[in-house]
């Protein structure tokens, strides 16, 4: 039996001339200055700063500057539309396109020296070197380091470990002997380093301290308490211990007090400090906002005219070599390169100033005195709208751009957020609803910490009324946990 089937497949196409400038819309102040470099190199018919010779034009009024080579038939950018899902992946896109940081691995930055540091499992291994072991040992002890993972744990069981030495390094042993060299390692700074587990990374801490009465009571409560301290369940323990609330906050102090992540202090200085260049800069002059686009995001760039003469050269030359066509292929290739490039350049300005123009006038309220709570309800559709341009233009800038403001830098997208009704009917800022729910958290008796169905209360009775899921959802995006795991004593 035969079936005809009809599928229609909308997708929408773009030229790489456009998706080559929405990149360059989406990269933040130091990655750009990159993708200028990487076009410097690549091609030559494209300098910058101005020329000294007669050449006074602006460098982006591009009108007629290539009127002299127009009519030869070169080779063009292949403008054949394509798929923009298949051009915009992550494979296709270099990750310092993407983030949403001002720091890039490719920057150059030789103006901030920045110490060596050992690595996390590099110390590890020197610390070995102080202990008398066979090499039998050395080498299960080195093996055991190697699986420690960036925080500090190794994350497997000793008959996996037996196993893999076996497989994989031809290291014959046994349970008993991997155990016994586990706790050399657990010997080795930081304290904690090599635990399977939480509550053995926290007991080897303890382990470590000088003992007291406290120190000791944590210790019982980990060995055997453990899930009743997870939970917070302070009334048991101290039902359990026969022991004051204050003996108890002691022993609790000093859990709190250790690192659970005994491997993240090296993970942290693994990358030199990342340094936010803000892209936009907003001052109050005469009690007016004044906007200007970062001076790095505007290059001096022209075409060159030593290309230009090559053109002009081969145009007035009677006898034309076979090799002299392949060359003036080449050659205006890379001006129309050029000329495009310096074009995208300018539309870049035009678009990131025309976007972040208008995210200023819509909150101008808030940039005016920086009440956080003057923030106006705002989505990506909004501006686009004001400034006739596609929403996901609007979220490139949004996504990667800082800018300067009286107040700190602040990320873009942080100004966006929806709306809701308070209850005189009027639109206000989930921004401003997270920032009351957060005061409300700080400020509440930590011994009794509020359940979301109250928090729910108290906002409707500061006029905004909002429902529990609601409530805990924002509590989530505010890293706030649940009331049980708030409660201190």
């Amino acid at each position: 039996m035969l079936k005809q089937n009809l599928q229609l497949k909308l997708s929408q196409k773009l030229s790489p001339q456009q998706i080559q400038l929405m990149k360059l819309i989406q990269l933040p102040t130091q990655a750009f200055e990159q993708r200028l470099k990487e076009e410097m190199v690549e091609n030559p018919a494209l300098e910058s700063g101005n020329e000294e010779s007669d050449y006074e034009k602006d460098e982006f009024d591009t009108q007629d500057d290539y009127d002299d080579y127009d009519d030869y038939e070169g080779e063009r950018i292949d403008a054949d539309e394509i798929n923009i899902d298949e051009y915009l992946s992550d494979d296709e896109t270099p990750s310092y396109k993407l983030q949403a940081n001002n720091y890039s691995d490719d920057d150059e930055d030789r103006s901030m020296p920045f110490a060596a540091s050992v690595s996390f499992h590099q110390s590890l291994t020197d610390q070995l070197n102080t202990f008398i072991l066979a090499e039998n040992e050395r080498e299960i002890a080195e093996f055991l380091v190697g699986s420690i993972d960036d925080m500090g744990y190794i994350r497997r069981s000793i008959p996996d470990i037996v196993d893999d030495m076996a497989f994989t390094q031809g290291i014959y042993t046994d349970e008993a002997t991997v155990e016994r060299i586990l706790h050399i390692i657990h010997q080795l700074e930081p304290a904690g380093v090599g635990a399977r587990d939480l509550q053995e990374c926290l007991l080897l801490q303890l382990r470590a301290k000088t003992p007291t009465q406290s120190v000791e009571l944590a210790i019982d409560i980990l060995e055997n308490q453990f899930d009743a301290f997870t939970k917070k369940h302070y009334d048991k323990l101290l039902q359990r211990y026969d022991i004051t609330q204050e003996q108890l906050r002691k022993a609790i102090d000093e859990i709190e007090h250790l690192n659970p992540k005994p491997g993240g202090a090296y993970e942290s200085n693994a990358k030199p400090i990342e340094h936010v260049v803000p892209d936009f800069a907003i001052k109050i002059v005469d009690g007016e906002l004044e906007l200007t686009l970062n001076g790095r995001n505007a290059p001096e760039l022209h075409v060159s005219k030593d290309y230009q003469e090559m053109l002009q050269s081969y145009k007035d030359s009677r006898d034309k070599s076979s090799a002299q066509k392949d060359a003036v292929q080449f050659i205006k290739q890379k001006l129309d390169s050029a000329k495009w490039f310096i074009d995208a350049i300018r539309q870049r300005q035009e678009t990131l100033f025309v976007t972040m123009n208008a995210i200023m006038h819509y909150q101008q309220e808030y940039f005016l005195d920086g009440d956080e709570a003057k923030l106006k309800p705002m989505i990506l559709k909004d501006i686009a709208d004001m400034i006739g341009l596609d929403i996901s233009t609007v979220s490139r800038v949004a996504n990667s751009k800082y800018v300067e403001t009286p107040y700190g830098t602040k990320l873009i997208k942080d100004f966006f957020s929806e709306a809701m009704k308070n209850d005189q009917g009027e639109d206000v800022s989930t921004i401003e609803i997270k920032k009351i729910l957060r005061t409300v958290i700080e400020e509440e008796d930590k011994r009794k910490p509020l359940p979301d169905d109250k928090l729910a209360d108290i906002l409707k009775d500061k006029g905004y009324p909002i429902a529990r899921r609601t409530i805990a959802k924002y509590r989530e995006q505010l890293d706030i946990p649940v009331a049980r795991m708030r409660k201190k004593i």
